[in-house]
């Protein structure tokens, strides 16, 4: 029997929940090394990360460690007037503040065109083999993705228990290039 959407995500998001904070931590920093080795990475001069929710891969050393690097480093911004979102510019000093649906983001925003990136890390309640993503159901990433041009590379980020045979996916689902675990 094929489980829904809604049920794969309601399964992986208690497993990322109940995830001991060690484990997190330990695999975090494994898929952090595994993404510093990849070409698209250190070619890449504008980043965008994500902030982890609930139990994701933490990408805080990340995006530190990119910032130190020289490259410039963004986060998105969600706008939900328009289920869309922007990338905006992380600095070594940003201040933070909750913003949409608890996501931390910049309290002081400096947005920058999606277009000038050079790559995108991408978050996901789950992945398969392929490249197929299952976020957390709103659309964003998905409406985000589409737009982007096909030479801006997309690596998602998850756990090995995140990492399924298949997914369901319909039309507009957008997968990621490249998907990263541990």
């Amino acid at each position: 029997m094929k489980l829904t959407k809604q049920q794969i995500r309601s399964k992986i998001l208690l497993k990322l929940k109940k995830q001991k904070e060690e484990n997190r931590k330990r695999k975090s920093r494994k898929i952090k090394e595994k993404l510093f080795k990849i070409v698209d990475f250190k070619r890449a001069k504008r980043v965008m990360f994500y902030i982890a929710l609930d139990g994701e891969v933490n990408t805080e050393d990340m995006i530190k460690e990119a910032i130190k690097l020289g490259k410039v480093v963004s986060m998105p911004i969600c706008r939900k007037n328009r289920i869309s979102m922007r990338p905006c510019r992380l600095e070594g000093a940003t201040k933070f503040k909750k913003g949409l649906y608890g996501v931390s983001e910049p309290a002081v925003k400096k947005y920058i065109s999606s277009n000038d990136l050079d790559l995108v890390v991408v978050p996901g309640v789950a992945f398969d083999k392929k490249g197929n993503r299952l976020g957390r159901g709103k659309g964003y990433y998905d409406r985000f993705l589409k737009k982007l041009p096909p030479d801006i590379s997309t690596i998602g980020l998850a756990f090995d228990f995140q990492i399924l045979p298949s997914l369901p996916v319909i039309a507009h689902d957008i997968c990621v290039h490249r998907v990263l675990y541990a």
